[in-house]
């Protein structure tokens, strides 16, 4: 059972990522159904989040659309923004438990988006596909879709997912 703490969300706010390839842990640009695009471009689509839901259950875009998602978090929580396929969240939902487990996250902050463990073991939470948001604060991804399917919005922060925190993002042909 997950604590309080960690049901709820922590401060903090991230900018867009430079356009890369996204982690495995985030998804692959293929999974991802395009590429990231240069920061600040593209047809502006505005997401409120509230503890713990998103404004909107499904966005359509068109492949070959440019979007440029703009992530307010109007809540009291850090949220994250991030899409992907759902097997993706699925699997990135225990790395961010784990993220507050080794103290990368607390409720207050985050103290790192990377670590470095024994082994050689890291941990990091840098994607162009994904920004958290602290209260009061904007983060905004800019990404190419080239292809058609459908993918999920969610926040995988402990809990906000399984309250509801989540969309449906469908890329339709040309």
């Amino acid at each position: 059972m997950l604590g309080l703490a960690s049901a709820f969300a922590l401060p903090v706010a991230l900018a867009s990522l430079p356009a890369a390839a996204a982690p495995e842990g985030h998804g692959n640009n293929e999974q991802l159904l395009g590429a990231p695009a240069r920061s600040g471009q593209g047809r502006v689509i505005r997401i409120e989040m509230t503890d713990h839901r998103y404004n909107t259950r499904r966005i359509q875009v068109r492949a070959g659309e440019t979007i440029r998602f703009v992530a307010v978090n109007r809540g009291q929580f850090l949220h994250e923004f991030s899409f992907a396929p759902a097997e993706v969240h699925a699997a990135h939902r225990p790395e961010m438990a784990m993220m507050m487990e080794h103290g990368m996250i607390t409720p207050e902050r985050v103290v790192s988006l990377t670590m470095s463990g024994p082994g050689g073991h890291s941990m990091s939470h840098t994607a162009p596909n994904t920004v958290l948001v602290e209260p009061g604060k904007t983060g905004e991804i800019s990404w190419r879709f080239n292809r058609a399917g459908m993918i999920e919005i969610a926040c995988n922060i402990p809990g906000h997912y399984e309250s509801g925190m989540r969309a449906d993002l469908e890329v339709t042909g040309r």
